[in-house]
């Protein structure tokens, strides 16, 4: 058996046919399966997850994220922003204070800036509500953010946030 290894016909005929096993295994087994497979998904996303979208769409027509102004005839306003998202993402009323500037034109574009401090928030909630303020608004920019550790518990924190809304 030690001989084996030391027969040329190892090396010049058995390598190169065991070499040759995985193009032709990609080419006549997994390709097929990927395409099966993808269009299974494609099915699967077609009958489940777009009728789901659209309905979600229907109910609630303000996640249209286009930088065209609504039809309501209101203008944004960040203490309305701030109470749609931080309800929804569980943060309380007497857990966050905000201070908004006057709006300003600056270059021809008028911009309103914002500033929100939440006392006491965990990093998955913190990300969930800052996840929904910019996918909600479109024009709507984060300028900047400023976590500090609470001491006590191991994911407390206290998060201020700068917004800056283009209109």
């Amino acid at each position: 058996m030690k001989d084996f290894y030391k027969n040329p016909v190892f090396y010049y005929i058995l390598v190169p046919a065991l070499l040759a096993i995985w193009p032709l295994s990609i080419a006549f087994y997994y390709l097929p399966n990927t395409k099966k497979s993808y269009e299974e998904e494609k099915k699967l996303y077609e009958e489940e997850a777009e009728p789901l979208m659209f309905d979600i769409l229907e109910l609630d027509q303000d996640r249209k994220l286009d930088d065209a102004p609504k039809d309501t005839g209101r203008e944004f306003d960040f203490a309305t922003a701030f109470a749609l998202i931080t309800s929804s993402a569980g943060i309380t009323v007497n857990n966050y204070t905000f201070n908004t500037r006057a709006p300003i034109t600056k270059e021809g574009r008028k911009i309103q800036t914002a500033t929100i401090e939440i006392q006491k928030i965990e990093i998955q909630i913190f990300a969930e509500f800052l996840d929904k303020m910019q996918k909600r608004w479109a024009n709507l920019e984060c300028e900047s953010i400023n976590l500090d550790k609470l001491k006590g518990p191991p994911n407390e924190w206290k998060a201020t946030v700068r917004f800056k809304y283009y209109f």
